[in-house]
């Protein structure tokens, strides 16, 4: 790779990590609109119905109004539900190792398979693009794993070193499949590997018909 193409990558790469930064902050504004906005425009509604149906004695009438009391009761609960997901800063606040064990937790909650999550240090200080491919990352695995592999463990690692700023190793021991059936086999592998050229970890794949999948990510420190 000569100088232009390297320049031209490295371009890429700060690209698309600009626009999950900006998609990101834009899901935030969407969010903070719904509830500032068309929120309490629906709890204004809400507060004038529920005067409705105090005041009106006409039995057919309140039992209308009871109908779209409950329409716009559960609507503002949907609302409020969907600005508190796009509002939600939950990458920003807390650290990689944090946000995969809730993932682990939360997987482990539901008993189809056991996760295991280890890790060698207290705390990697990684902007919000990192923590977003780490965490997507190793949900797309376990979802994948969960799916298709038919496996009863799952097992991560997220270590650092000396050279490395983050390895993120994922294993299962799932039926695996065939790598030359890889492109009719699952977006999600191709997603995982779009994901971590975004930042320019190197990403290998590995799996075995009968001996399950496992993933390799790798992002070295910058000389």
């Amino acid at each position: 790779m000569n100088e232009i193409e390297r320049k031209n990558e490295l371009h890429q790469r700060e690209l698309l990590s600009t626009q999950l930064e900006i998609q990101q902050a834009t899901m935030q504004q969407i969010g903070r609109e719904l509830h500032d906005n068309i929120g309490q425009k629906l709890t204004l509604v809400s507060l004038y119905v529920q005067q409705m149906l105090y005041e009106n004695k006409v039995s057919e009438a309140s039992e209308r109004i009871d109908q779209v009391s409950q329409i716009i009761n559960q609507s503002l609960q949907d609302l409020r539900s969907l600005s508190k997901t796009l509002t939600d800063d939950n990458i920003n606040q807390k650290e990689i190792v944090t946000l995969i064990q809730e993932e682990v937790d939360n997987t482990n909650s539901f008993k189809k398979c056991h996760v295991n999550f280890e890790h060698n240090f207290k705390q990697l200080d990684l902007g919000f693009v990192h923590k977003n491919v780490l965490l997507r990352i190793t949900q797309e695995f376990i979802q994948n794993s969960i799916k298709h592999s038919r496996c009863k463990n799952i097992f991560i690692s997220l270590n650092t070193s000396e050279d490395i700023l983050w390895e993120l190793d994922i294993r299962d021991d799932g039926i695996g499949f065939d790598t030359s059936q890889i492109k009719s086999n699952g977006i999600g592998l191709t997603n995982m590997k779009n994901r971590a050229e975004i930042i320019g970890a190197s990403f290998r794949m590995e799996s075995r018909e009968n001996a399950g999948t496992q993933i390799n990510i790798i992002l070295k420190k910058q000389s």
